[in-house]
């Protein structure tokens, strides 16, 4: 892959599923100084990206990466208890894929515990001084 096309790819990347036509992808792909240079300097790039099967076009000559359908990572929660907040919010959230098995909560609740035995043990030798 080239620098055109690995700019081309990057920016595409950045608007998944979304499908961009060869201008604005000329204009934004590369900076503007280029576009104002060679404003078709794109289409050849794009041509040869679809050939490789890198980006798909539709009917209108408009362009995407392309996907296989679903994300290279499956969606989580950030924490378990951020998880939980917002489960107690009473709000649907079916959108968010749930882990398969608990056992990152039972890791997560177990260092809380830990955690908090230690600021436990910190102000009971507070106190005793």
């Amino acid at each position: 892959m080239d620098a055109d096309e690995r700019d081309i790819y990057n920016y595409l990347k950045s608007v998944p599923n979304q499908f961009i036509s060869a201008k604005e992808i000329s204009r934004r792909a590369s900076g503007k100084r280029r576009y104002r240079e060679e404003p078709g300097w794109a289409i050849p790039v794009l041509a040869r990206m679809v050939e490789k099967s890198l980006i798909e076009s539709d009917s209108t000559n408009h362009y995407r990466v392309v996907t296989n359908g679903k994300s290279g990572r499956p969606k989580k929660w950030i924490s378990p208890h951020i998880r939980r907040i917002l489960e107690k919010s009473g709000k649907d959230f079916q959108h968010v894929i749930r882990l398969s098995d608990d056992d990152d909560d039972i890791l997560f609740d177990e260092r809380m515990k830990k955690l908090e035995e230690e600021e436990k043990k910190e102000r009971e030798k507070g106190k005793g001084k």
